[in-house]
């Protein structure tokens, strides 16, 4: 076994672990960064989702090297692709053109952005990537986790990393069990948390967001792609949950917020799978859109398919067996290929036919040869016991209404940066089975340091979805960057800890550290660690 020291481990590279190397090396510390898949970038990359993000994100709510990261993006398309002029010439371009970020985009392109980002530290050492490692072991002393022990996916070897500063960024907060870190799984109950939208009764460790393996498609109209017939094609296509108003696998389901059924189909206009801008699903999250190039270059769009659809709510990934977790990560690969599969063969069409055959999996936009994503997108992971834990009440529009308290989010004075997005919880898994969406208007909000001190260790550091938050306020705190900005506060703060000799209980708690903290993530790292009142006050 190969024993490697270092001043900052990072395990986990997805948008948290990234941020969170980044932070310490800029800071003069030397990193490892590790990630159990071939691609750095997590949910924006490996799980192929494009950014989810606020409708102030280009000029405000994320750090400089957030938008350094979108910056990069949109640069790879004007150096390296065909674009028409307008699009060249578009300040905010929009490489997918999809609705959900204005910088909808291939996966690939963002591990290349990542990259960029990531470079100058690598020549000297300073940051040590190692992919397709996973944890499978931690040792502790006390109160300290000193060393963590990972395993190369392809060989089985082993290495043991020893570091002063360990952050959890993997997608489930692998690293909280391994360690013993107290932490939390599932969804509170009211007596917990006094949360409106909490469980009326008791917590349930098992209700957990659901999870996707999301894919990509383009559509050729006269090709036929049609893959085999998944195995579990007739479970899929018979399967309807209570609060769903038909079978899972049509255009037919729930309106999140409203939870009023309603109908989203793909291809409402002719020109859909080419760019052309309509209300139909195609272009929600579409990443690559032909419009956008030379006219004639590009036959059809490519669009990541990541819908109500192939939400996976037979069961979590967390507090269960690992062949139960197995099954269930099957299952949610059957599901999606079923979804496909239906697509092809059995849709209603807009012209009346059935089934769209031109309709082709995209597995190499991925990096994949079996046509799924490299990894599930997580939506909800294992939550640290925390110092102080965020609650509805502090974030949601009607919880603060109905408490009395002031319009606007709550200001926490240890804050470490902003973000926003809705309250949005997919529908859960169970011990009482699947649960509908639970989707409800928040305020922007900051980010505490106490969410990211845990109770009792003193030298791990959560820097993905794994924060003191609750199954509530998960649903905000989990989008691209709120996670980075977690990350690289987190790592902003191993560093800080390394080069000051305080600990990060002591910085949070003494306000003269705390105060010298927040300059440096303000003046050293391009921080927003406040929303102007008009937006703090606005509802999403």
């Amino acid at each position: 076994m190969t024993v490697q020291e270092t001043d900052v481990l990072v395990v986990g590279g997805g948008l948290g672990g990234v941020a969170a190397a980044l932070a310490a090396a800029r800071l003069g510390r030397r990193v490892v960064l590790t990630e159990e898949s071939p691609w750095l970038g997590g949910q924006m990359t490996s799980q192929a989702v494009p950014p989810d993000e606020h409708p102030w994100i280009e000029t405000a709510g994320a750090t400089r090297s957030y938008r350094r990261l979108r910056q990069n993006i949109r640069d790879y398309y004007r150096r390296n692709y065909d674009l028409t002029d307008d699009a060249r010439a578009t300040a905010v371009l929009n490489p997918g053109g999809g609705g959900v970020s204005p910088v909808c985009h291939e996966p690939a392109v963002g591990v290349t952005a990542i990259e960029e980002l990531l470079a100058p530290y690598r020549p000297d050492a300073r940051l040590t990537v190692l992919t397709e490692h996973e944890p499978v072991g931690a040792e502790t002393e006390g109160d300290q986790v000193v060393a963590v022990t990972l395993r190369a996916r392809r060989t089985g070897e082993e290495i043991t990393v020893t570091a002063p500063y360990v952050l959890d960024a993997t997608e489930l907060g692998d690293l909280l069990e391994l360690a013993g870190v107290e932490h939390v799984i599932g969804a509170e109950s009211q007596a917990d948390t006094g949360e409106p939208h909490a469980l009326e009764g008791p917590a349930d460790p098992l209700d957990q967001q659901s999870f996707t393996w999301c894919f990509a498609v383009d559509y050729h109209p006269d090709g036929d792609f049609t893959i085999d017939r998944p195995a579990d094609y007739d479970f899929w296509r018979a399967y309807q949950p209570d609060f769903w108003p038909a079978p899972l696998l049509s255009w037919d389901d729930v309106n999140p917020q409203t939870l009023a059924p309603r109908r989203e189909a793909i291809f409402e206009h002719p020109d859909s799978p080419r760019g052309h801008v309509t209300a139909d699903r195609w272009n929600f999250r579409r990443i690559f859109s032909a419009a956008n190039h030379r006219p004639g270059r590009y036959a059809s769009d490519i669009t990541l398919v990541n819908w109500p659809q192939i939400d996976y709510m037979e069961g979590p990934l967390l507090g269960v067996d690992d062949a139960t977790r197995a099954r269930h990560l099957a299952g949610a690969r059957q599901q999606s290929l079923s979804f496909l599969y239906w697509m092809q063969t059995e849709a209603p069409r807009l012209d009346g036919g059935t089934g769209y055959r031109g309709l082709r999996l995209r597995g190499d936009v991925l990096g994949t040869g079996d046509g799924l994503a490299m990894r599930p997108y997580i939506r909800e992971s294992r939550r640290i016991r925390a110092e102080f834990t965020v609650l509805e009440q502090h974030v949601g529009v009607q919880a603060r209404a109905e408490a009395g308290l002031p319009a606007g989010s709550e200001p926490f004075p240890d804050t470490v940066g902003t973000g926003s997005y809705r309250i949005d919880l997919h529908p859960s898994s169970g011990s009482r089975g699947p649960r509908t969406y639970i989707d409800i208007a928040d305020h922007p909000f900051q980010i505490p340091l106490g969410a990211l001190i845990p109770q009792r260790v003193e030298n791990l550091l959560p820097a993905n979805k794994n924060i003191g938050t609750t199954h509530i306020t998960n649903g905000c705190y989990r989008l691209h960057p709120v996670e980075w900005t977690i990350g690289e506060a987190a790592g902003a703060l191993a560093a800080h800890c390394l080069n000051s000799g305080a600990t990060p209980r002591k910085v949070r708690n003494d306000p003269a550290l705390l105060t010298g903290f927040q300059r440096l993530l303000q003046d050293e790292l391009g921080f927003q660690l406040a929303w102007p009142e008009h937006i703090r006050t606005a509802q999403r």
